[in-house]
């Protein structure tokens, strides 16, 4: 079997196995002939496996590909609970964008000349401080996550 194909353990209609292509990425530069070796546990190349399969990209070019996304910064790799926090900030901007909406709303009326009730005025008021708590939680959950670079 040639590099970059894979027995797949599907099969055909007629019982037969067919290969499944692995695609290369192009190595932008030169071809990459240095190597370095690394090490996984089953845990860990079952997970790395799983990556690059979804990807449908060879194994070692897809830890290539991660690796030096990483160190170029133009990935940065986040915790499972980093990611939480981030739909979290997400789900608070929309709310904050809804709040935001009710107060203009407000304003223009107010501007007008026309009436708001107290209970109009405190109810988005109350919904702003709500959403700015939640967004100031999680950013400062996300500087916790951040690890310092040295």
């Amino acid at each position: 079997m040639g590099e970059g194909t894979e027995m797949a353990g599907s099969s055909a209609g007629d019982g037969r196995r067919r290969a499944v292509v692995r695609r290369r990425e192009r190595e932008a530069g030169g071809p990459r002939d240095l190597r370095i070796k690394i090490s996984y546990n089953d845990a860990e190349i079952t997970i790395v496996r799983a990556a690059a399969d979804r990807d449908n990209t060879a194994l070692a070019s897809w830890v290539g590909t991660a690796a030096l996304a990483v160190a170029k910064e133009t990935v940065v790799p986040v915790s499972a609970d980093a990611k939480d926090v981030l739909q979290e900030v997400l789900r608070s901007r929309a709310q904050l964008r809804r709040v935001g909406n009710n107060v203009n709303q407000i304003a223009r009326v107010l501007n007008s000349d026309g009436e708001v009730s107290d209970a109009q005025l405190r109810a988005a008021l109350d919904a702003l401080e709500a959403a700015v708590r939640r967004v100031d939680a999680a950013t400062v959950q996300l500087m916790r996550e951040r690890r310092p670079r040295s």
